[in-house]
């Protein structure tokens, strides 16, 4: 039987270097719309729906026929959200797509899926792409370093892996920039928005360690997809002129 896959966008009003960002316009639509009716065009995805606190989201979603679920404003982390959504949401898979990247392509969002939807031991999954050294020195750009099957081994804002002077020459783009998409049984999101934050994770400020930590394998699948978030009013310019705008 084909599991059943949803999409779920946390989308929030407040941002420190954006508030209101979900709802900025492109090209006549607020953001979140673009990525919904992206995010729709994934082929393995059943439904898409965003999971907000703000009402006036919640309007703008409705407003473009799109589904959207009420959540509490108390939730640390995005994931935090969707899991309350998909307590009462009848489904195996869920897809945690950014409410803040637009340009997301819908072929990625089904690579993502396709390794968990294929084979019931995976538990959860992501992407990366490969990247230079410009790129990896950069903490903000969160690396990824993988075993021979392609699980993740450790993520990290640090340059990972370190290559020493005499090691073998690397390849042109050594490094792999973790790209913030997350595919999870329904069952594993649940426990792991149960638990506490672990060391790591606190350490890093990054929740997908508490997967790690606890001994949930990620499997991750590497793209040529250039992600881009839009995190301040200039990253929407930005997207703007990517659209010809």
């Amino acid at each position: 039987m084909k599991p059943r896959i949803v999409g779920v966008i946390p989308a929030r009003y407040a941002s420190s270097r954006f508030p209101g960002k979900a709802l900025a316009e492109l090209a006549g639509k607020p953001m979140v719309q673009h990525v919904v009716e992206r995010s729709a065009r994934a082929s393995l995805l059943d439904e898409v729906l965003v999971a907000t606190d703000d009402p006036r989201i919640a309007d703008a979603v409705r407003r473009f026929g799109g589904h959207v679920r009420m959540t509490s404003p108390a939730h640390p982390s995005g994931t935090d959200r969707i899991a309350e959504v998909v307590r009462d949401l009848p489904c195996d898979l869920v897809v945690n797509i950014q409410g803040d990247e637009p340009l997301i392509e819908p072929s990625v969002i089904d690579a993502a899926v396709a390794p968990l939807a294929e084979d019931a031991g995976i538990e959860m999954g992501t992407l990366a792409r490969p990247m230079g050294l410009d790129e990896a020195v950069d903490p903000s750009r969160v690396k990824v370093v993988l075993d021979r099957r392609g699980f993740a081994l450790y993520f990290s804002r640090s340059r990972i892996p370190f290559i020493r002077d005499d090691a073998p020459p690397p390849t042109e783009r050594p490094y792999l920039l973790h790209l913030g998409l997350y595919v999870y049984r329904r069952e594993t999101l649940l426990r792991l928005a149960a638990l506490a934050p672990t060391p790591l994770e606190a350490q890093e400020r990054l929740e997908q360690l508490r997967a790690l930590e606890h001994g949930v394998r990620i499997r991750v699948v590497i793209t040529e997809h250039q992600s881009f978030g839009v995190d301040t009013p200039a990253d929407l310019e930005r997207v703007r002129g990517m659209m010809g705008l």
